[in-house]
């Protein structure tokens, strides 16, 4: 069964026939070609598909894409819109906290909404936000120290 939707994608107003069993996930990639935002593990267990749904951090492939009706939806490709890089962005590079890169645009995702609401975090409390979001190369140690400073000028 299809369903139309009317929601805001990187402040862009969109309306789509989607699927009633489409995960929120698979219409940002396969119906609007953002596939800046990663499939991992499909349950919500690794990350890779962290969006910001009206400002929070979500797995994309936990939301219906039914649900996005009448929400505002963010991607990574929203971050450097401007043709410049977001403090996010420029502190990964910066901290080389990016090595094979399939996690970084849920990790990015995830600390533009986490420092909208806590802009001076500690290094615990940065490490707490993350743990839905898994690394396998960095070891994370970079991926915190990026997201410090990132902090630093976001605020």
């Amino acid at each position: 069964m299809l369903h139309e939707i009317t929601f805001t994608v990187n402040d862009e107003p969109v309306t789509l026939a989607v699927k009633s069993h489409h995960t929120l996930l698979r219409v940002l990639r396969e119906q609007l070609g953002l596939t800046g935002t990663k499939i991992g593990c499909e349950n919500g267990e690794c990350g890779a598909c962290t969006i910001l749904m009206d400002g929070e951090p979500v797995n994309g492939c936990m939301v219906l894409a039914v649900e996005a009706d009448g929400h505002k939806i963010e991607t990574v490709e929203n971050l450097n819109k401007s043709g410049e890089l977001h403090p996010l962005q420029k502190a990964f590079v910066e901290k080389n906290a990016i090595q094979c890169g399939f996690c970084t645009p849920g990790m990015l995702m995830m600390a533009k909404g986490y420092l909208a609401r806590n802009p001076h975090p500690t290094e615990d409390e940065v490490r707490q936000a993350i743990v839905g979001n898994l690394c396998r190369c960095t070891g994370y140690i970079r991926i915190v120290d990026a997201i410090l400073d990132a902090a630093k000028e976001v605020a």
